[in-house]
């Protein structure tokens, strides 16, 4: 059983071995996340072309070497060929974190199925055994929580702020709070104006 975490790996140096169609969707999530990333792979797709042309990551037109890993925080092995994944594995240090696509058993941590809105982040996690059954799963969710909900929680984010900084007294903090988190508030819509009113209820 995993132990779920949000990692801010923002500037932090990652790691990715192959150039592949795996390889580069892992890419995309890291430089979501503002990662700092290198490619090893002696070849790779035109969209990581693209990137390391435009200087969103640099690639290193190489096959792999343990050197390689040389002050990486997160390492991700997503070649097709199992001996370098396991020369990946092989090579990590124990403070690593290291994630081999095609060996769950190996890996140290897994890339959950990820849907964002906005600051809403929502991740799905099989803990490697199906990454099939967890995108359809996210697919389902996505439905759910679409870009509207994602408004809705910048929104809250906003008033949580303001709020904070204006509404001295704690109780009628708290009902801010519960009242603009309900499902009722957010299905109503004009969010702004019905803070309003809110406020103008809990002064009277």
């Amino acid at each position: 059983m995993g132990y779920p975490v949000m990692l801010n790996i923002a500037n932090q140096h990652a790691v990715v071995i192959g150039g592949g169609k795996v390889a580069e969707r892992k890419i995309h999530g890291l430089l979501e996340a503002e990662g700092k990333i290198t490619v090893v792979a002696p070849a790779a797709t035109a969209g990581i072309q693209q990137l390391a042309a435009a200087g969103k990551l640099v690639w290193r037109k190489k096959t792999f070497s343990p050197d390689d890993l040389e002050d990486a925080w997160i390492v991700i092995a997503a070649t097709n060929n199992r001996s370098v994944n396991e020369a990946v594995a092989k090579a990590a240090k124990p403070y690593q974190l290291i994630n081999i696509a095609d060996d769950p058993e190996r890996s140290n941590f897994h890339v959950p199925a990820v849907i964002r809105r906005g600051r809403l982040t929502i991740a799905v996690s099989t803990g490697g055994a199906s990454p099939t059954v967890a995108q359809q799963i996210r697919r389902q969710l996505a439905e759910l929580y679409d870009d509207d909900y994602g408004r809705y929680i910048d929104f809250l984010y906003e008033c949580r702020q303001w709020i904070l900084r204006n509404v001295d007294d704690e109780q009628k903090r708290k009902k801010l709070f519960k009242t603009i988190a309900e499902e009722s508030f957010q299905k109503k819509g004009n969010w702004k104006e019905n803070l309003q009113h809110l406020l103008k209820e809990i002064d009277e």
